[in-house]
């Protein structure tokens, strides 16, 4: 039997999930035995699987307003070209701002993943994380939004943001041999997702890339599907899902801190009503 925790991302929306995990670890939770995020999931989750609680939560209302974390002054950086400034968030917060706990994540004996979009192919790949790498170019590469950030290739591979191709890889939790899955949402369960605004400009910037362009212009309809499959799947009892009952008008790139700290606490107060069922879940039949 293999327990499976499943992160979608949604950039600093995602203090959502930050919260749900703070819980996990408070109440003392099994670690589950694999783990899968996307985007910022991934980039947040290792520092459930570092056991560092409230790191996401620190992190978070300490930089949201600091421009050398994200801002346009950054994405016009020749050196960056990302909205996020990349040595910053990559290696100054984690190797001496706010220190990630590389000897606790590299303990964690699971299988940590995290899903990266190809721009050649415009198919999802999953990516084992590595335990010790700065700047780690699996978590850039994971959160690189079309248009906000640029193409980071990994072994010589050019990725963007795993959200293009897989937003919630539960399936691939399956896949992956998990029979008793957690995913953690961003955005509420009424959610349905529209087309994407930018696409036009993404086509035009991806131009390319037809194989991206078209898994750019499907994305909504395949989000909405899978989260219809997920619910349903919910019903028979081997998934739990945990989604926020209102993310407050949390954007991806969210300054407000108030609004940030609301957040991860109802993802707190989220993962503490559950704690119990994601118990008896991970540990039923071990």
């Amino acid at each position: 039997m293999k327990t499976g925790l499943v992160l979608e991302g949604g950039a600093l929306r995602t203090i959502f999930s930050a919260g749900v995990c703070d819980a996990f670890l408070d109440g003392g939770l099994p670690m589950p035995d694999y783990t899968i995020g996307v985007s910022a999931g991934i980039a947040y989750g290792v520092s459930y699987l570092s056991k560092q609680s409230r790191r996401n939560l620190t992190l978070v209302t300490t930089y949201a307003n600091d421009p050398r974390y994200m801002g346009v002054r950054n994405l016009l950086d020749r050196r960056n070209r990302a909205y996020f400034g990349l040595e910053f968030s990559y290696e100054t917060i984690p190797e001496r701002l706010l220190p990630f706990d590389y000897d606790t994540f590299d303990a964690y004996p699971g299988t940590v993943e995290a899903v990266v979009t190809n721009v050649e192919t415009g198919q999802a790949e999953y990516l084992p994380v590595p335990r010790r790498d700065s700047p780690n170019l699996v978590l850039e590469a994971t959160c690189a939004l079309p248009l906000l950030f640029p193409t980071i290739e990994v072994d010589g591979r050019p990725y963007l943001d795993g959200g293009c191709s897989d937003p919630i890889p539960w399936k691939r939790a399956f896949e992956a041999g998990c029979d008793r899955v957690v995913v953690v949402l961003t955005r509420e369960r009424s959610y349905q997702k529209d087309a994407d605004r930018s696409f036009p400009m993404i086509r035009r910037a991806f131009r390319r890339h037809p194989a991206f362009v078209e898994t750019m212009r499907t994305r909504a309809a395949r989000y909405n599907e899978s989260r219809r499959e997920l619910f349903r799947l919910e019903q028979e009892g081997n998934v739990l899902v945990i989604a926020p009952e209102d993310t407050l008008g949390c954007s991806r790139t969210e300054r407000d801190l108030e609004i940030l700290r609301a957040l991860w606490q109802e993802g707190y107060f989220s993962g503490r009503r559950c704690a119990e069922d994601v118990r008896a879940l991970w540990t039923k039949d071990s």
